[in-house]
């Protein structure tokens, strides 16, 4: 038992070709598709007049960069917690495999890379949000883990920053359409966060995460929660879509889309199951490719 409370020692030497895969593990790969999908988005949508296609690519490397390092220093930070949980023992760190100082060289880089190139190559702005991004992640929401289940509030906020990375890296300005694509970003967060919590609630008690109220055992008020969240971002997203284009059918997709994902919150919150936390989950990563997606289409 004490095995899995701390990380293990490295015992041999391996390929350079896996400590490669190591490295590139460290940056959260699955994460970063959809940080990178909205970041495109963001900028997609704020441009103008021809496609600057070199400045979309500074932005989504760039943000992509500040991303993999900010999610390497998690890694360092919650490493001990990690070894406890048996979906993140088996990563480079707690298992051993790479080192807490080699981590944080990697990810010191990666994030001093993206922020330079995010301010020489696109703009001070989206620097600026990348960087307090990876600060309010790192030094605000990782340790809000340990203590409150107001967490998944505050980190939903750096959460939803790239799509504002993106949009600054094509506009001078935040405007309306700005504030409410950073609405849907930050409020599909807690039907995908929470369903997670739900699905690994043993495995983040283990670790001492309080990724849920701890009264509510049987998670009532969580799927509640959810269900709430769900309604507001299918209402926030068809305001966006309809604010953009009048087009029909753009809207009924927007509708059959929050149809889909409210359908499968609300199966969670009859049931209770972690089949139904799992198909939610799958839901909206479906569901948020799919809106931008709409959105870009409505535009060009």
């Amino acid at each position: 038992m004490a095995a899995q409370l701390t990380p293990r020692p490295l015992k041999v030497q391996r390929s350079p070709s896996s400590q490669l895969r190591d490295y590139y593990e460290l940056t959260k790969p699955e994460v970063n598709l959809l940080v990178v999908i909205a970041t495109g988005a963001g900028y997609l949508l704020a441009s103008s007049g021809t496609l600057n296609w070199a400045r979309l690519i500074y932005v989504l490397s760039g943000t992509l960069l500040v991303a993999s390092g900010t999610a390497t220093l998690n890694q360092v930070i919650e490493k001990v917690h990690d070894a406890r949980m048996r979906r993140t023992a088996k990563r480079p760190l707690p298992a051993g495999r790479l080192r807490s100082w080699e981590a944080t060289v990697f990810g010191i880089l990666l994030s001093i890379a993206g922020t330079v190139e995010l301010f020489v190559l696109v703009n001070w702005k989206s620097s600026a949000l990348a960087l307090a991004t990876l600060l309010s992640y790192l030094f605000i929401y990782t340790p809000l883990k340990r203590r409150t289940a107001l967490c998944t509030l505050l980190g939903a906020i750096p959460g939803a920053m790239p799509i504002l990375i993106g949009w600054t890296g094509a506009s001078a300005s935040i405007n309306l359409q700005a504030a409410l694509l950073f609405a849907i970003l930050f409020l599909w967060q807690f039907p995908h966060f929470l369903s997670i919590a739900l699905l690994y609630r043993e495995d983040y008690v283990r670790a001492g995460y309080r990724m849920l109220p701890e009264r509510d055992r049987e998670g009532r008020y969580t799927r509640a929660e959810i269900v709430g969240f769900t309604v507001l971002l299918t209402l926030v997203t068809l305001i966006c879509a309809s604010a953009q284009s009048r087009g029909v059918v753009s809207v009924l997709v927007m509708v059959c889309a929050g149809a889909f994902l409210l359908f499968h919150s609300a199966r969670l919150a009859g049931s209770g199951s972690k089949i139904a936390a799992g198909r939610l989950l799958h839901a909206s990563v479906m569901y948020l490719p799919v809106v931008f997606a709409v959105l870009i289409a409505q535009k060009y």
